[in-house]
């Protein structure tokens, strides 16, 4: 079975599915508002070296949910699933329950 790696100080999200609301029985698409990239962390690489030879290790973690720019991140597909890539210091927030 693959799976997907991050490198470097990569993070992959799986986007959150988005939701519809329903008025009865008649669903209603959120269209023309203007949403934000939310999803889970399913990987994330170890760090990387900066320009002075230290290490700098990531601080997200895998699981956690995140918000993503809307410009930006790299949209990925693999074995059927959609994903996003961004480096980690672009994520614009973490959502804790």
């Amino acid at each position: 079975m693959s799976k997907l790696v991050a490198t470097f100080n990569a993070v992959i999200v799986k986007p959150r599915e988005e939701e519809e609301s329903m008025y009865g029985s008649i669903v209603v698409p959120d269209l023309g508002k203007e949403k934000v990239l939310v999803g889970t962390i399913v990987a994330i690489g170890e760090g990387y070296y900066s320009v002075t030879g230290n290490f700098i290790p990531t601080m997200l973690k895998v699981g956690q949910k995140v918000i993503l720019p809307l410009a930006g991140p790299s949209k990925i597909e693999f074995e059927g699933e959609e994903y996003y890539t961004i480096p980690e210091n672009q994520v614009l927030a973490i959502i804790e329950d």
